[in-house]
């Protein structure tokens, strides 16, 4: 993989189970609110299913033993070349351990890992994205340090690629929350968080980036928490009709999934989904 657009083949999830559901200070846990399993889970299933109704193929994290709360988020814990991929290392305590089981399944799926972060260093993979297949955008802020994105961007250079660092403000958990991919030519962004390096980077690299019109839906909805199928056709958060009226008003196709129970815990599709396999050309 060495782009965000190209046509998604291969997905990497984990069904949430128990430990979504277990007591505790909802924020304690890095959630929004108490979570109802059982809709999450059917939730999640649904999600699935419109994987697959795309024709991409969905592949599962499946723990045998207790995990932490988060662990339903694959983006974070992984970042894909060409060559296998890099295994992330979560910031928050509480999400210690999550990456071993990815590192598992991976193994199993018979991808190398090429790095795995270590030390001092955090990093979390949905603060990357490729900006063509030989540059990556990798942002430090709360969930990358310096010393996690040191590591990212040694592994990458012996691959032959250019990362361009940038920053995440304050109130702005990853990159993934800041820009999102719709094609070749056209990014989204969320206004006032994408830095200007970052904006310049999409400019140098011919994106052109525009802003969707309801903070509302960004916010509320996660409406940009999204992930991109193949050239102007992405699979968003349901219920953001202003945000996909926009996005269908650009020609992008868009295909909808309800996960108002799983952003509870503070993230959407883009989120739980651990990008494995896209189209190369």
């Amino acid at each position: 993989m060495d782009t965000e657009w190209r046509r998604l083949r291969s997905v990497l999830l984990h069904r949430p189970g128990e430990e979504l559901a277990r007591d505790g200070n909802p924020d304690e846990r890095l959630m929004l609110a108490p979570i109802d399993l059982d809709r999450a889970q059917a939730q999640h299933d649904g999600l699935a299913r419109a994987y697959q109704a795309a024709g991409v193929t969905v592949r599962y994290v499946t723990p045998d033993a207790a995990v932490p709360p988060n662990q339903l988020f694959c983006a974070d814990l992984m970042l894909m070349t060409p060559e296998g991929a890099i295994l992330g290392r979560p910031a928050s305590p509480i999400r210690g351990g999550e990456e071993r089981w990815v590192a598992r399944r991976l193994a199993d799926l018979g991808i190398p890992i090429l790095k795995t972060i270590r030390g001092s260093g955090t990093f979390e993979g949905a603060d990357a994205a490729w900006l063509d297949p030989s540059t990556v955008l990798l942002a430090c802020g709360l969930r990358t340090n310096p010393e996690g994105a040191r590591q990212v961007t040694a592994l990458l250079s012996e691959l032959g690629v250019t990362t361009l660092h940038t920053t995440s403000p304050p109130d702005t958990m990853h990159l993934m929350g800041q820009v999102r991919f719709l094609d070749d030519r056209r990014a989204i962004t969320w206004p006032g968080r994408l830095s200007e390096t970052g904006h310049a980077a999409l400019a140098d690299h011919g994106y052109e980036a525009l802003v969707p019109p309801d903070p509302d839906e960004l916010s509320r909805g996660m409406a940009m928490n999204l992930v991109t199928l193949a050239p102007a056709h992405v699979l968003m958060p349901a219920g953001n009709p202003h945000t996909q009226s926009f996005l269908e008003g650009l020609g992008v196709r868009c295909d909808t999934a309800a996960v108002d129970e799983l952003t509870k815990a503070a993230g959407a599709i883009g989120c739980l989904t651990g990008i494995l396999e896209r189209d190369t050309s």
